[in-house]
């Protein structure tokens, strides 16, 4: 695979990459390059996370080094219990690891990370206490994530403004060239860009998932329980949650679809919508678009459509169903 394969690899279905120039050069120098993406284990592990893991797949196929974070101080900053960080984390790794492996990826090259075991050295602290003397409390809650900023004026709690400093720091002490995270991210990206070099690091390349379109809402959230298919959820909860989704018949801005787009289309090569003949029998479509384009001439009924999305989640959450190892680390993470 050439550097303009890798490239177009990449950055295939992101929304924005900063550094766009270095990534071309980095590879065009034909060497290692490393990416890493992170997440704290807090509430249940959704749906949502198929999708950063599809990106991790082409990052794989490019030839990438991918290392995955569980930032555990993270999660105890937004507020999870220190006794139950290390059920979390467990349960976080497994259920990260089926998805993988759900999606067909090979794991060799992917190294997954505890947070704490970078974050609780000396070295670390001094470069959390250098940023801190450099960085405006404007600054840091702006950077901030968008659930610590909606606090702002009630009870924000010290731990939000340390945060977006802390994941600048990861960036140098994974000793990565790239960070890749949701759009939503990317005011910590620009900040640890600016503010890295400021204590002698260099900046990294940021590239940047878009957000997906939730069931019930713009944006698809853990933390909003309409918008969310947990991994643990039943056959028949899977169907109630798509059959409550917004998807208003003609209207292609729906979360329905956007699970046919950045999902079902990312691990399969067709997507069947099964129909009683009376209706016109069964409708196979082999690409995104196509389904689109049907859609908006309300060609296809929102049911039929849910009903076709629900059926796919839920071959795709087979594994977790059959798994008594995640089940019982997913009761002793959140019983």
């Amino acid at each position: 695979m050439n550097w303009e394969e890798k490239y177009k690899l990449i950055t295939k279905n992101l929304q924005e990459v900063i550094g766009e120039d270095e990534l071309k050069n980095k590879l065009k120098q034909k060497k290692e390059f490393s990416v890493y993406w992170g997440t704290m284990p807090t509430g249940s592990v959704s749906l949502a996370y198929f999708f950063p893991m599809m990106k991790v797949a082409d990052f794989l196929k490019a030839g990438l080094k991918v290392k995955i974070l569980l930032a555990d101080l993270h999660a105890a900053l937004d507020s999870v219990p220190w006794e139950i960080l290390e059920k979390r984390y467990n349960y976080y790794k497994e259920a990260i690891i089926l998805i993988l492996k759900t999606i067909g990826v090979d794991i060799k090259k992917l190294e997954f990370v505890r947070g704490s075991e970078i974050q609780l050295n000396k070295k670390y602290f001094e470069d959390l206490l250098k940023l801190s003397t450099l960085t405006s409390l404007h600054d840091s809650t702006k950077a901030a994530s968008e659930g610590i900023k909606s606090a702002v004026g009630e009870n924000v709690k010290l731990s939000g403004m340390i945060y977006p400093l802390m994941q600048a720091l990861d960036e140098e002490y994974l000793k990565i060239d790239a960070q890749f995270a949701g759009v939503d991210q990317r005011k910590i990206m620009v900040y640890a860009r600016e503010y890295l070099p400021k204590i002698g690091y260099k900046e990294r390349i940021e590239l940047m998932n878009p957000m997906i379109r939730g069931l019930v809402g713009e944006k698809m959230s853990s933390s909003v329980e309409g918008t969310k298919i947990d991994l643990m959820d039943d056959e028949e909860t899977v169907r109630k949650r798509l059959n409550r989704a917004e998807c208003v018949p003609g209207e292609i801005n729906n979360g329905v679809l956007a699970l046919v787009k950045y999902l079902i289309f990312g691990v399969k090569e067709k997507f069947v919508i099964k129909r009683p003949e009376k209706f016109g029998g069964d409708l196979v479509y082999k690409d995104y678009f196509s389904l689109e384009q049907d859609f908006a001439q309300k060609k296809v009924h929102p049911l039929d459509l849910k009903n076709a999305v629900a059926e796919e989640i839920n071959f795709l959450l087979k594994k977790f169903r059959e798994s008594d190892k995640i089940k019982k680390l997913y009761r002793d993470a959140y019983k």
